[in-house]
Parts: C-alpha cells; sequence; structure tokens
C-alpha cells in the first residue's frame, strides 16, 4: 500500500491537496518532513501523512473527524 502525501486546509472549509506518493515509509517520512519544514507558516495547511490502499480512501480517511482522546490528566 502507498503513502499518501497531503497538504490539508482547513479554513474557510476543508481542502486536500495530494502532494505525493510514496511506496516505502521511511522515503515518505523523510519527504513529509523536507515539505513541513520548507512550508512557511504564512502559507498556512498541514501536511499529512497517510497510509491507503488508494487516493479515494487516503482522502476520505483525511475527511473524517476523529473523536478527542480522553485526557487522564483531566480527572
Amino acid at each position: 500500500m502507498p503513502y499518501y502525501i497531503y497538504k490539508v486546509f482547513s479554513f474557510p472549509i476543508l481542502r486536500l491537496e495530494k502532494l505525493e506518493q510514496h511506496q516505502a515509509f521511511r522515503d515518505a517520512s523523510a519527504r513529509a518532513k523536507e515539505l513541513r519544514a520548507a512550508m512557511s507558516a504564512a502559507e498556512g495547511g498541514l501536511i499529512k501523512m497517510i497510509l491507503a490502499e488508494n487516493e479515494l480512501l487516503a482522502e476520505d480517511m483525511l475527511s473524517q473527524q476523529r473523536a478527542p482522546q480522553p485526557n487522564p490528566d483531566d480527572d
């Protein structure tokens, strides 16, 4: 399964921009780190890497809102 690298914009609406696709985790991870380091704050958005069977599933997973994780310090 390939690793996809996306630029995710959340304002004004959620928008996904596919940047690259890699077969190996090491290559995808290194490239995502390079893209994050090169991105300026003015650009906005986040660089996300995701493992998925295809591009459609990758975009579906990135579009889903996840429930917040419980924080043990909040007791």
